[in-house]
């Protein structure tokens, strides 16, 4: 891979619906913020970078940081997008694309971030925007060409990744995955619902 590619993780949710950092649930021996954070391990970033927020100190002092660059958003309670643009800055000169991913979404697999940087750098150089299709619909993570960094830069509120993918300013490559939009927890019941997903999964 000719691209320099950095992984954006964002942890920095104050877990209002759940009422405890979810980044700190255990989730299989450890915690649903590790288990991400060892998803984007294995994929092929050359960089990898993870912003914290809500609950920081807690966060920071029982999750394992090894191989990550951590961001402090400071204005994470503004939502997704202040996290975005607290981390453009600490991207490495050289990035083409960012492959964002959500920290709380342990079930995004490598393989799909591997189809979706595959998608993105194919051709004569890095798509702006790309977004995994999952056989029910649109879901994480994102990729965002260099040519679209300044629009992040420009972000605000909670969904605004979403209204500049579907803003019509850049063409957006859809790549195909073979399976369902992986679980993500925001409320108890989300919670509960993947950890009895992962009792079904587990032979």
């Amino acid at each position: 891979m000719t691209e320099h590619v950095a992984g954006l993780l964002l942890a920095a949710g104050s877990s209002r619906r759940l009422g405890q950092p979810k980044q700190l649930l255990p989730y299989k021996g450890r915690t649903l913020l590790d288990a991400t954070l060892d998803v984007a391990r294995a994929a092929p970033f050359d960089q990898r970078l993870v912003t914290v927020g809500g609950a920081a100190d807690e966060v920071v002092h029982q999750v394992n940081f090894d191989g990550f660059k951590v961001v402090d958003s400071l204005h994470f309670t503004d939502g997704c997008s202040s996290s975005i643009v607290s981390a453009l800055s600490s991207l490495a000169a050289d990035t083409q694309g960012v492959v964002m991913l959500l920290g709380d979404q342990p079930g995004i697999t490598v393989s799909a971030i591997e189809s979706l940087i595959a998608a993105a750098t194919a051709g004569g150089g890095p798509a702006p925007l790309a977004v995994c299709r999952y056989t029910d619909g649109i879901g994480h993570p994102f990729w965002f060409g260099r040519q679209v960094f300044s629009d992040l830069a420009e972000l605000h509120g909670d969904k605004a990744v979403w209204k500049l993918l579907e803003s019509g300013l850049y063409p957006v490559t859809e790549v195909p995955i073979d399976a369902t939009i992986p679980l993500d927890v925001d409320t108890w019941d989300d919670y509960e619902s993947l950890l009895a997903h992962d009792q079904v999964q587990t032979p």
